[in-house]
């Protein structure tokens, strides 16, 4: 009985190939997009669930209240270490370590050096108990007891020594920064899984004793807090994260700070599951590929795809149901013969089955497509071979057999509730009911449609708006180079810098800091007395000799720049000025606040520009210069402003990096376009973008295959009608708009149902940023009038074929 409803279901696909076609290219997109979006759900759901024990185990971590607001740090202060092992009850196991950032390391029996090597971290043994790892060589209970000791993974051992035997690595030596050694004390596998506790290269924590950030790494002052020092905890079986989070508030109570106290701070010790650790974007992980999770991204996708497949569907029942009146007599004769009403409903479920099979294996070339069209959208582990684990094979199966049902089932039950004796007189008529279900089906369709175009226009306009509004500095022809982090000494740099000027295309060159609109700024808390009252406020510092504002076209509004590079006086933003409680710049220049218990002079006030994205607000900021430069520089960048054409900067470059690499043969040459910087701060307004455009695509385009399909068949239907009114007079438009209207009803009542749904989703995403484009009322005219006219367009395809056809053909089909 099988292979008999698998013959006849094949039959009646290839004798509806049209109506078929349209099926199978809905659901093949649907599918389609929910493997891709499963593969990329399934990829960062996957990271770190390996670990034994993993529900237990805990990051400890540090939010701070301020009265400019809430700061997020996933680090610890130093003393932390010794509390969680002394102080708190309910932990089984905790381990610390220290992020460790050096400039070279090499094999002492090696004359290869490796520059600015990651994945680095001091700790201690402990870390490998909360963590398991497979060792090659090496003991975990012995390998970092003692200082100048390091375990090093696989793929680190062939890097420092390659071609050397795992057995002979033990006991070589490494050189760090050319002053402090580790002898290789074990040897462990790399992680096979995906994790993002990628490091490779473990020094014992007493080492850190011989480094210069000794007392950031070790000390016992509870003031200090780095991202740097993590601290992860295993909660014990009989414990809870609650009972922990009491203890650690305890513990945050009693060490406040007088700074704490004196600028109104309030610090709270927090637990993150590890789970959370891949998601994170507030604590930070120790992943630096530049692809960043977002489980608000990853729903949205889960929702695309399951609008996706929903839209399938809808075709799937809106065509078989229009075609019931067909097959009437197919299930007249059937039942007339014995066949029972489950019988008929296997049936037309086997017909789906078939039809959403074939659509599965199409979706599996558009997934492969897919994959390399969403490349630079994905992180690098997502790969086809993904495609080839179970759990995947389990994904095909339940979104068919789901489908099946979904799609199959109603209109097989709605074709077997046919009467035969009514059916094979040849009185079969439209059921209103159904008619009222297409209807309600192609305006969920349509509906869902316009959502998606409303929505693609209106973030397409933000971010047009974002990378073009002004933000208060000049950013086109300006680049800037950054230099050994490791230099503590302004020399090289000034040398550099007048070789630059030299260079007849560069019109300007300025020492200091970040650009004006990076990630990275240093902040001060300044106080101002007045009137007997101390007036607070956190204060974000940027460095810049004395030609930084010029370069940069930052207006002064008032006073006048510093007078050289090193001299500690301080140019204000009109944001830090206001809130200070001054309205006329002139006022606050010559006056005096306190940074780190000294008084230090404003000599002017300069306009406000953008430090980061559009979501941000513009924040309290000084420019000073090389204040501390006898004991380090800040100015460890240069930039520098370019003339003439674009096409002719890269034999700029050119110049710059040859004369970057007389001045530093050995490092690295890193030049950055300040405009391509600030591109970076909008990647997931980008990447929502990216995902847009291909879901109101797709979303779109099956809509108008439904309706495609559902006009071919109306006209199919009413030919004899078109023949009748032709005959009578009616024009060809005439005919046209008369089987237009009805469908062009659904759209117009799609988009109202839209429209309030669109500006209400809209409004909530734009709510995250301060500085926002308007919602624009062309935006969602254009998206109605557009969806309209596309759907005249499809409709008209056929419409006009049967307007103009001839009359007494027409009426010879009857």
């Amino acid at each position: 009985m099988f292979r008999s409803y698998i013959k006849i279901a094949w039959r009646n696909i290839w004798k509806n190939k049209l109506f078929s076609a349209i099926n199978v290219i809905s659901l093949a997109i649907g599918l389609s997009a929910s493997f891709v979006i499963g593969l990329m759900v399934y990829y960062d759901f996957s990271f770190d669930t390996f670990h034994k024990d993993g529900d237990r185990i805990y990051r400890v971590v540090t939010d701070f209240e301020t009265p400019q607001g809430s700061l997020k740090n996933g680090g610890v202060t130093p003393p932390m270490r010794i509390a969680a092992k002394e102080q708190l009850t309910g932990v089984e196991q905790s381990a610390y370590f220290y992020n460790w950032w050096i400039s070279e390391a090499k094999a002492e029996t090696s004359k290869q050096a490796f520059k600015d090597p990651e994945h680095i971290i001091l700790t201690e043994a402990s870390y490998f108990d909360i963590f398991q790892y497979n060792w090659i060589a090496g003991s975990k209970a012995t390998a970092l007891q003692k200082p100048n000791s390091v375990v090093l993974t696989r793929k680190r051992v062939e890097a420092y020594f390659p071609n050397m035997p795992l057995a002979a690595v033990m006991g070589q030596s490494l050189v760090y920064d050319g002053t402090i050694s580790a002898t290789v004390s074990g040897i462990v596998e790399d992680y096979d899984k995906r994790t993002d506790l990628n490091f490779n290269e473990f020094i014992s924590l007493e080492t850190a004793k011989q480094t210069e950030s000794s007392d950031e790494i070790l000390g016992d002052e509870w003031g200090n807090t780095n991202n740097a020092s993590q601290l992860y905890i295993k909660i014990a079986q009989n414990s809870t994260p609650e009972q922990i989070k009491t203890q650690l508030a305890a513990l945050s109570k009693a060490h406040v700070d007088d700074d704490m106290v004196k600028y109104n701070n309030k610090r709270t010790f927090n637990l993150q599951t590890l789970s959370d650790l891949h998601f994170d974007h507030e604590y930070g992980a120790y992943d630096y590929s530049g692809y960043e999770a977002d489980k608000g991204i990853l729903i949205s996708l889960v929702f695309v795809a399951l609008f996706l497949l929903l839209l399938g569907s809808i075709n799937f029942i809106n065509l078989n149901t229009a075609q019931a009146a067909s097959r009437a007599k197919e299930i007249g004769v059937r039942k007339t013969m014995g066949s029972s009403k489950r019988q008929l409903v296997l049936q037309f479920l086997g017909e789906t089955f078939l039809l959403t099979l074939i659509a599965a294996l199409c979706s599996v070339v558009f997934c492969v497509l897919a994959l390399k069209a969403f490349d630079s959208f994905m992180a690098e582990g997502i790969e086809l071979s993904l495609m080839l684990t179970p759990w995947f094979a389990a994904l095909v199966v339940v979104l068919i057999v789901v489908i099946t049902l979904l799609s199959g089932f109603y209109p097989g039950v709605v074709l077997s509730r046919f009467k035969p004796a009514r059916v094979l007189k040849g009185s079969v008529s439209s059921s209103k009911e159904k008619g009222v279900l297409r209807q309600v089906l192609t305006v969920s369709q349509f509906a869902i449609a316009q959502v998606f175009v409303i929505a693609t226009l209106l973030v397409g306009k933000q971010i047009y708006y974002m990378l073009h509004q002004d933000l208060g500095f000049n950013a086109e022809a300006v680049a800037y180079l950054q230099t050994p982090w490791d230099d503590f000494s302004i020399d090289k740099r000034l040398v550099l810098e007048q070789e630059l000027k030299r260079i007849p295309e560069i019109q300007n060159v300025s020492l200091g800091g970040m650009p004006p609109a990076s990630f990275n700024m240093a902040t001060r808390m300044g106080i101002f007395k007045k009137d007997g009252q101390e007036l607070i406020q956190e204060l974000q510092i940027l460095n810049g000799d004395t030609e930084y504002l010029k370069l940069y076209d930052i207006e002064l509004l008032a006073g006048r720049p510093a007078l050289n590079d090193t001299i500690e006086e301080y140019v204000i933003n009109e944001t830090g000025m206001r809130a200070f409680g001054f309205k006329d710049p002139e006022e606050i220049v010559g006056q005096y606040l306190e940074l780190n218990s000294h008084q230090r002079l404003i000599v002017g006030v300069m306009q406000d520009f953008n430090q980061r994205s559009l979501k941000d607000k513009v924040m309290p900021l000084m420019l000073t210069g090389d204040t501390s430069r006898d004991r380090r520089t800040n100015f460890r960048t240069l930039h520098v402003k370019l003339i003439g054409a674009s096409s002719g900067w890269q034999n700029t470059i050119t110049k710059v990096e040859q004369l970057y690499q007389e001045v530093y043969p050995r490092e690295e040459f890193r030049l950055t376009f300040v405009d391509e910087s600030i591109s970076r701060f909008y990647k997931q307004e980008q990447r929502i973008a990216t995902l847009l455009n291909w879901a109101t695509g797709l979303a779109v385009l099956i809509s108008c295959l439904g309706l495609l399909g559902l006009v071919i068949h109306t006209t199919s239907r009413r030919t004899k009608e078109i023949g009748i009114r032709k005959v009578l007079g009616a024009s060809i438009l005439q005919i046209n708009a008369l089987l237009c209207t009805d469908f062009l009803k659904l759209v117009v009542v799609a988009y109202v149902i839209a429209l309030p749904i669109a500006w209400w989703g809209l409004h909530q995403w734009l709510e995250d940023y301060a500085y926002k484009t308007e919602m624009s009322w062309w935006v969602f005219a254009l998206s109605g009038l557009g969806m309209m006219l596309l759907a005249v367009l499809i409709m008209s395809f056929k419409t006009l074929k049967a307007a103009i056809a001839n009359p007494v053909k027409a009426l010879r089909t009857e």
